[in-house]
């Protein structure tokens, strides 16, 4: 462990060169964000590789998981790379080198991020794969949601709404795994409507590092292309929903063609209560986040780690947690989001006149 405490004493100015500027705009310092650098030799460190910040989703798993691990008295040194592959690598090996007794990662890219897997074996270090899996790694555990069942209902919400028609698939990012877990399974629903010819897909496309505004530009193609005869449009996620409920609205059909989303961030729970989105998929990030810490604990103490599934990532069957998703519309956001605290009540419905908002 005196090894372990060097490194660890060492490498604080390098942790802290690496993230300055990640955490900007966030609230809280470097050395906050990082947590407790001046810990003894025997406190459990757990290092976490962020894909990115940049989304009102992360920066909630980032506080969930500061929060758990400062209630349990273990250490967590967060890094974000924000989208850029070649820093998670870079980041992932500052963590590795501070001998950190576990190292999570939230890939940005599901097959780079094998090397990183690689190189905490070679150290001794477990790796816990975070909601995204690493492909084509013998990664030591996987801790997400049932992200096909995330698509399956995305797709059977809305077919029930609009079980004939023009339909738009806008997909995550291509490099993210579980984005073509969300497609697979809303295709699985899909497919037999597809098959009779009740829906016609007219437009099908991945929207690069989930980006809104690459969504924007697929929506307003698809609109374009099919002279706005869209009927219902998936989206994978919130953010690429947004983007495409800003197509649509350009075109005066927000609101009046179905969009799916996913995250149950504030800005989709606001658009749905106002009528502009149909529905998103609400996955709670504090049970994923809590989860994730609990077992990486246990990797660190090497006690037996419980699971509920396995999933292939290329090489091996990974052992896995997958927690249920939720679906969330108008009609149960107060049971749900609100129950749940998960936004604030005044926030989500801030746009509603008083008046026609639900009694708390």
């Amino acid at each position: 462990m005196a090894f372990k405490k060097l490194k660890k004493t060492v490498a604080v100015l390098s942790i802290a060169a690496l993230t300055m500027g990640v955490f900007a705009g966030c609230g809280q310092s470097v050395e906050e964000q990082t947590s407790d650098n001046g810990a003894n030799d025997d406190k459990i460190v757990i290092g976490f590789s962020m894909d990115t910040l940049k989304e009102e989703r992360w920066q909630k798993d980032r506080d969930v998981l500061m929060a758990r691990a400062k209630e349990l008295g273990v250490e967590i040194l967060i890094q974000a790379a924000n989208g850029d592959d070649n820093k998670q690598i870079a980041q992932a090996e500052n963590l590795i080198s501070q001998g950190v007794d576990v190292l999570m990662v939230a890939p940005h890219n599901a097959e780079v991020a094998a090397s990183i897997v690689e190189a905490a074996h070679e150290e001794g270090i477990p790796v816990l794969s975070y909601d995204r899996l690493i492909k084509n790694s013998d990664v030591d555990v996987y801790v997400s949601f049932d992200n096909e069942k995330v698509g399956r209902l995305q797709a059977e919400y809305i077919t029930k709404l609009v079980p004939k028609g023009n339909y738009v698939y806008i997909g995550g990012a291509p490099t993210d795994n579980n984005a073509h877990l969300f497609k697979k399974g809303a295709m699985d629903i899909l497919k037999p409507f597809i098959d009779k010819g009740d829906i016609n897909l007219v437009y099908d496309q991945m929207s690069k590092d989930w980006q809104p505004s690459e969504a924007q530009k697929h929506m307003e193609n698809a609109l374009t292309a099919n002279k706005n005869k869209v009927d219902a449009v998936i989206c994978a996620n919130d953010g690429t929903g947004g983007g495409a409920i800003s197509a649509l609205a350009e075109q005066q059909l927000a609101g009046k063609v179905p969009v799916t989303g996913q995250d149950a961030e504030l800005a989709a729970c606001q658009r749905i209560v106002e009528g502009l989105q149909s529905m998103t998929v609400y996955k709670p990030i504090p049970k994923l986040a809590e989860t994730a810490l609990d077992t990486a604990i246990k990797l660190a103490k090497k006690e037996e780690v419980e699971t509920n599934n396995k999933v292939n990532n290329g090489k091996i069957d990974v052992p896995s947690v997958l927690l249920e998703p939720v679906v969330v519309d108008k009609e149960n956001m107060m049971d749900t989001i609100v129950k749940d605290n998960y936004h604030p009540f005044e926030e989500i419905y801030k746009n509603i006149p008083e008046d026609q908002r639900p009694k708390q």
